[in-house]
């Protein structure tokens, strides 16, 4: 194998399933945004609160991890804050050569400053639909899908269900739940997926990061999750030391339920302690479907050219595992079958075969 040099992976196309509007700030945005409201912040320059975020975010807990997001939200409550992130976060995206992904965002986190839920979902959605316009006058053509997020430890999810559906024609592509995952187990919000389900409507949930299999059990077999946030313990359920699969990892691999793995956030959350002791390296040996993913760009410091730069040095990933991972998640995407063939056969493999002709 030769390695990809960094330039390469920059130019190579990415597909992103897994990134929170609210995790993705500038940290130069998010002074602005905090000095207009008057909301005091941990630093008051771009580079000292960028490295503010990623050693509050490295606590080795998801809990405290999470805390971190208390100021991102405060300065994300009018409609002009948003949709100026929601540009930006498309902007970002497309200079790293993302090329499609899906962007999250929970609407009942931005309703301090007097919007609806609707308005929520319609400044951002703006947002987005004026940074993939700038983006492609500079040359760069992303596609964006929203999903809608529902907290795990509120009680409205039913109502952020209903509110995606109605928004599906928009540009919501899917439906999730997030937050401390302990005490807070994804059956609580049963009605709203068999909600989901009845409309024909794609949800993933997270899943197997800060608790286990139990979690990653229910997301799946009570709720019917189409991929799973993270999903990264499913590693406790193979035997170590010769690949064996138990029950449940097996039946998600034969059902190619996909991995929406985060590789610098889970260091930070204590899943793995290092890169090259990420459980992703041994998923991807046993074909699970693996996705790449940033989770939260600001928090973890990071982009999809360096999760991917990452998995290059620490286990010697060439281009064409890079393409593997990339069509995983384009095929793994909450549009439709033929929007995603599309993506996978006109922009990504053409794009690679630029890069690494055989």
């Amino acid at each position: 194998m030769v390695r990809p040099l960094d330039d390469e992976i920059r130019r190579a196309p990415k597909v992103l399933l897994h990134d929170h509007l609210d995790g993705g700030l500038r940290p130069a945005t998010v002074l602005e945004l905090a000095d207009e409201i008057g909301h005091p912040l941990p630093a008051s320059e771009p580079e000292p609160l960028g490295r503010w975020f990623i050693s509050a975010a490295s606590s080795g807990s998801l809990e405290r991890y999470l805390e971190t997001f208390e100021h991102t939200v405060a300065v994300l409550q009018r409609a002009e804050a948003l949709h100026r992130v929601a540009a930006e976060c498309v902007l970002d995206l497309a200079a790293d050569g993302v090329v499609y992904a899906e962007v999250r965002f929970a609407p009942e986190r931005h309703l301090g400053g007097g919007l609806t839920l609707d308005g929520v979902v319609e400044a951002v959605l703006a947002g987005f639909a004026d940074g993939v316009a700038q983006a492609a006058a500079q040359g760069h053509a992303v596609r964006v899908g929203t999903l809608l997020t529902a907290m795990r430890h509120a009680a409205r999810s039913m109502e952020i269900a209903e509110l995606a559906v109605r928004y599906r024609d928009e540009g919501v592509v899917g439906f999730d739940i997030a937050g401390a995952e302990a005490g807070f187990p994804p059956t609580r919000h049963l009605d709203a997926f068999e909600y989901l389900q009845r409309e024909n409507f794609h949800f993933t949930i997270h899943a197997g990061e800060g608790f286990g299999l139990p979690s990653i059990w229910q997301a799946i077999q009570w709720c019917g999750a189409d991929r799973l946030g993270h999903g990264v313990r499913i590693v406790d359920d193979i035997d170590l030391t010769n690949g064996r699969l138990g029950r449940l990892a097996a039946y998600v691999r034969d059902k190619r339920i996909p991995l929406e793995l985060c590789p610098s956030s889970n260091i930070q959350t204590g899943v793995a302690s290092s890169i090259e002791t990420h459980p992703i390296g041994l998923l991807r040996e046993l074909r699970f479907r693996v996705t790449v993913n940033t989770d939260n760009r600001l928090m973890s410091g990071t982009s999809m050219t360096r999760e991917m730069g990452l998995l290059v040095a620490a286990f010697g990933y060439d281009l064409a595992e890079l393409r593997w991972l990339t069509v995983n998640a384009m095929k793994s995407a909450f549009i439709p079958f033929d929007q995603r063939l599309a993506i996978i056969e006109d922009v990504i493999k053409p794009s690679y075969a630029k890069l690494c002709p055989s």
